[in-house]
Formats: structure tokens, sequence, C-alpha cells
């Protein structure tokens, strides 16, 4: 094992290489989409209050500056030294802690490929973890050279653009097995193991994504996972901190706002389109979501919509802009 000041030293030359990528390629935005699948970069230059999100299965890693994400009453903040691990589809919110013009905080995000998570578990003979995994479906882990070595490979290859297609999936799977070979491997394995109750949940989330416009039976939706609406609402309830309905508000609210945003819907129509019967319900769902009625909170965001115009993708956790994708599933995140 290195010691300690190496292994420090090491560190401090990846953040300070991946700090010099990111900053170049964020420049005048927000967030930055790569022609890598499933890799973002983001920057931000204030602190920010929390801001409501949608958060896909994913890495966050921060290179410079600090963040913090809330989930139910749990915070969990994340910076140089700590990565963000999320292994669900999860509402959240998202605050900048640490920020500034001339020190912005800057950052990577990767999705995270449940499959890839599963074959690897199958055939790579990792040892099963020791650790008892505390079920949430977000964690924090410690950051070390190992695993950002491979992201700075990633990184390498937007100035190698003929390589992506054939060396990114390779980097991609190595950044899985590192994980996997982390002090968030318990948490990971507990996801990505066949038959286990937090695949179910995630099975119930898949459904949901897709089906956020319809009434919402519990005990439909546990029969379709194959639980009781009893260990359905638990288990929901352990690893998301919130409850299925509330996680379906959350879908129809976000899509709400995308529609409003994005295609020009009013109000009412957007409210409609997600599945509310009662305009005056949603209008008051949406202000305890997202801080303002919707006409109000549109107007605000319009202006940052015209800079750069919006891509109708989920809200990342590298992300405290206020956007969301359609509930339908993504290409990303399971």
């Amino acid at each position: 094992m290195e010691p300690l000041h190496v292994r420090h030293e090491q560190l401090d030359v990846l953040h300070a290489s991946l700090a010099r990528t990111i900053e170049e390629r964020t420049r005048g935005t927000e967030d930055c989409p790569t022609p890598i699948s499933n890799l973002s970069l983001f920057r931000r230059e204030l602190p920010t209050q929390p801001s409501a999100c949608l958060v896909e299965p994913s890495i966050l890693i921060v290179v410079q500056g600090a963040k913090r994400m809330l989930m139910g009453s749990e915070a969990y903040a994340y910076d140089r030294d700590r990565h963000l691990i999320t292994s669900l589809d999860l509402a959240a919110h998202s605050q900048v802690v640490e920020a500034s013009p001339d020190k912005p905080c800057l950052g990577v995000m990767l999705k995270l490929d449940l499959r890839v998570l599963a074959e690897l578990i199958a055939q790579s003979g990792l040892p099963q973890p020791s650790d008892l995994c505390d079920g949430a479906g977000m964690g924090i882990g410690v950051t070390t050279p190992v695993l950002l070595q491979p992201f700075r490979r990633l990184l390498d290859l937007l100035d190698e653009p003929g390589a992506i297609e054939v060396l990114s999936p390779l980097i991609q799977r190595e950044i899985h097995y590192r994980l996997l070979a982390s002090d968030q491997a318990a948490r990971l394995w507990y996801i990505a193991s066949a038959g286990s109750q937090s695949q179910r949940i995630a099975k119930a989330i898949d459904w949901l994504k897709v089906n956020y416009a319809l009434p919402l039976h519990i005990d439909e939706l546990a029969t379709r996972v194959q639980m009781s609406p009893s260990n359905l609402r638990h288990h929901f309830r352990h690893l998301t901190a919130t409850s299925p309905l509330q996680y379906q508000k959350s879908l129809r609210l976000n899509e709400a706002r995308r529609l409003m945003l994005n295609e020009n819907f009013d109000a009412a129509s957007a409210a409609f389109q997600v599945g509310y019967a009662s305009p005056t319900q949603f209008s008051r769902e949406y202000s305890r979501l997202f801080g303002a009625p919707p006409k109000r909170d549109i107007s605000a965001l319009t202006p940052k919509v015209d800079s750069a115009p919006f891509d109708g993708r989920l809200v990342q956790p590298n992300g405290d802009q206020r956007a969301v994708e359609s509930g339908k599933k993504s290409d990303g995140s399971g």
C-alpha cells in the first residue's frame, strides 16, 4: 500500500489536471454534455440554494469546489475528497456549497449501467462485500487515485474523437469495476443483485417513470414487482426516502415543468398532460416542490432557457439548474 503522502500527491495532480480540462470545456456554460455516452461536465460559479432535481444512477466527482445533495432528512456532502454515488433514480435537492467566479465548482458525472454492474458481479470473481449496506439509494465514497485515473483517460478521449466508440465502453467498464472494489461496493452490489428487494424497487421505479400519468394503485404495482403492498412501501421509502405516491408526484411535476419550459404548454394543459385532474391541486403541489407557482417559476427560468436551450433530459446530480426530463425512460441511468 502506498504511503498516504504519495496518495495525496497523486490526487492533487489528478484533480488539477481534471480541473483544467473541465474548466476549458465548460466556459460560458453550466452543464456540458460530451460526445462520450453517459458522460457530462458541469461548472457553477456561485453557491446556490437547494433545488429540486431527479437523480439518475450515477457517480458524481467534484474536482474543485463542493456540493451537497439532500434526500429526505439526509444531507450528502461531496467535494475533492468524496464523491456521490446514486444507485437508483431518486428525487432529491441539489446545492452548490463552495464556488466563485475565480474558482468555480467543477466536476464530472457518469451515468452508471446496472447491467454492467450485474455482469461484473457475475463474471469478475470479486468477493461479496463483507460490510452491510445501509440500504439507501445514495451514498458518499472516498475518491482515490485508482478511481480518478480512468476518468482522466475518459476525458482524454475528447481530444481523440475517433477512438471514443471503441475505447469509451472499455474505460467505463473499468470505472464500474473500480466502484465494485471501492468502499461503495456493498451499495452497488445490493442494488445490482438479481432478485433482491432493491432490484424489485428499481423495477417499480422504472414502471413509474413510464406510467407516471396513470392513476397509481399500490396493490397493482406491488403485484407487478412481486412484493406485498406493505413490503413495497417499506423498501421503497428505505431506498428513496419517499413513498411511491410522492415519487410519482415528483415525476409528474418535473415533466410538467419541462412541458412549460420547452413546449410552451400553459399550466392547466401541462397539469392535465401529466395526469392531474385539478389545476388547483397541481399549482399547490408545484409551488411546494419548486418554491413558486408555475407561471412565476417559468417566467423566472425563461431567460436561462433562452441563453442555453433546454435539452429535455433529467436533471442530473451534477446540475442545480431547474430542468427536468420526461418521465419516460432515458438512455442512461435506469
